[in-house]
């Protein structure tokens, strides 16, 4: 055989293989995220995986359908372990300092992850999301979530899964009615519409109750402390406020913008209905559904069920009867810079004896395939992330003005507010909420703010001034830390 034969068999029989491995990459790359966790993690089947969630509704999706979906794909058995959303923190640290490997996959707070991250209580994920290709698919989640509740110093330790913000609702059958707009025009001279700031909010709730109480009252929102928190962490940045100094860590929530805010919410409580001191999520929600209040601001369900959507399902039967399915407006709240208010993150506990599968199951209901059909069940209360969860046409069907709803949600994953997070976030919030309960029973609003403050710069002390330093600035400089 001459030399010219033996180069053409071997550059035939070589270009069969580099085509053979062409296809084989291009098989590999069509595989979706959701497949690729699939098939690495048959070979863990026979395992059980211990995932960590918040009791009530939330634990619906891993028991009743990405739990034995995920077990028919991959025979890992998905154990749910519940607790109420403020023991996470806890029971997850307790975990990890006691080695018990009680837990793989935890739910996490994104304000609690950098405490349990610097704790050494989560596991570093970039080592995954690189293997099995899921770096790409992150870069789908919205602005807000990808860019703030993934990682700490840099380092990826969660996966945002939940599009957490309070939006505000009204009733546009009130807001459209000619009378309400003439008169409303007369008196204030502008559009009766979705207020833009809180000063049109006041104006358009006083002048509601003014005109339509007791039958109907401008608004009703959430006041209980621990809700409330919530609300005036937006407002008191809205205002331009700062919750420290970033050079000294001097507490700094006692300042005009913080005064002025404390102020205007007990102002606007009194056109709001009697007792509202007192609210929590349930009120207002029941309240809005009734036709009883004209605007509220609340968590994404709010939208949702108040439009009738999973009316019928057996896990939604408390729901009080909505009275304006066809009825309800969306808007952000004033300022255009929602509170994402709590949220989660897919975690790894550092103490798992199944990291890896833990991991797969993560990406798997992370991903763009699976996460789109978990936000759309009704009974779970995951909210859209992605954004394609707020494009996709079947859930911007699945009522009348769904797509309004999705496109509010979609511009608060751009420009809300992140919760504030520090080491020991929960002390600092538990001195917040004694702050507002002292507000509600009518102490003076400064000197509430000075002792808040003072409390502050006394926790800040006590855990290290340099270390939370690091920890706030970290915080603060993430692009949704204040607004811009």
């Amino acid at each position: 055989m001459s030399i010219q034969s033996i180069v053409r068999k071997l550059l035939i029989a070589a270009s069969t293989i580099a085509v053979g491995l062409s296809l084989t990459t291009l098989e590999a790359s069509a595989q979706s995220a959701a497949d690729r966790a699939v098939e690495a993690a048959k070979k863990y089947s026979g395992t059980t995986l211990n995932v960590l969630y918040e009791a009530g509704l939330q634990p619906l999706d891993p028991k009743n359908f990405t739990g034995p979906l995920w077990e028919k794909l991959t025979g890992i058995k998905i154990n749910v372990i519940e607790a109420p959303i403020d023991q996470l923190f806890t029971k997850t640290m307790q975990a990890h300092k006691a080695g018990s490997g009680s837990y793989d996959v935890l739910n996490v707070l994104p304000n609690q992850m950098p405490d349990l991250a610097l704790a050494g209580a989560l596991e570093p994920l970039d080592k995954f999301v690189d293997k099995y290709g899921y770096r790409e698919e992150l870069q789908k989640i919205a602005p807000v979530y990808r860019d703030n509740q993934m990682k700490v110093e840099g380092v990826i330790y969660g996966l945002p899964d939940d599009g957490d913000v309070l939006i505000m609702y009204y009733n546009r059958a009130i807001f459209d009615d000619a009378k309400n707009k003439a008169g409303f025009k007369a008196k204030h001279g502008y559009d009766l519409a979705p207020p833009k700031t809180w000063k049109e909010f006041s104006e358009i709730g006083q002048y509601l109750t003014d005109t339509l109480a007791p039958k109907v009252y401008g608004a009703g929102l959430f006041r209980q402390p621990g809700l409330a928190q919530f609300m005036f962490q937006e407002r008191f940045r809205v205002a331009g406020g700062k919750f420290f100094d970033a050079d000294t860590m001097k507490a700094t929530i006692n300042s005009e913008a913080g005064i002025s805010v404390f102020k205007g919410m007990v102002e606007d409580n009194k056109y709001m209905p009697p007792g509202v001191e007192q609210w929590g999520f349930i009120e207002p929600f029941s309240a809005f559904l009734a036709g009883d209040i004209a605007m509220t601001i609340s968590w994404p369900p709010v939208g949702r069920w108040a439009a009738g959507y999973g009316k019928g399902t057996e896990a939604l039967n408390w729901i009080p009867e909505t009275k304006i399915a066809d009825k309800v407006g969306y808007a952000l709240p004033p300022g255009g810079t929602p509170e994402l208010a709590a949220g989660f993150s897919f975690g790894v506990a550092s103490g798992s004896k199944n990291k890896e599968a833990a991991y797969l199951f993560s990406q798997w209901m992370n991903s763009e395939e699976i996460s789109l059909k978990r936000v759309q069940l009704p009974y779970a209360l995951r909210d859209p992330f992605r954004t394609s969860h707020f494009s996709n046409p079947e859930y911007r069907s699945r009522w009348s003005n769904a797509g309004d709803y999705l496109d509010v949600l979609k511009a608060g994953a751009e420009t809300g507010l992140l919760d504030l997070s520090l080491l020991q976030t929960d002390r600092y919030e538990e001195a917040m909420r004694q702050a507002i309960s002292r507000l509600w029973a009518q102490e003076d609003p400064k000197e509430i703010l000075d002792d808040l403050a003072g409390q502050w710069d006394k926790l800040t002390k006590r855990i290290g001034l340099e270390k939370q330093k690091r920890v706030y600035n970290d915080w603060a400089n993430k692009p949704n830390a204040y607004p811009k």
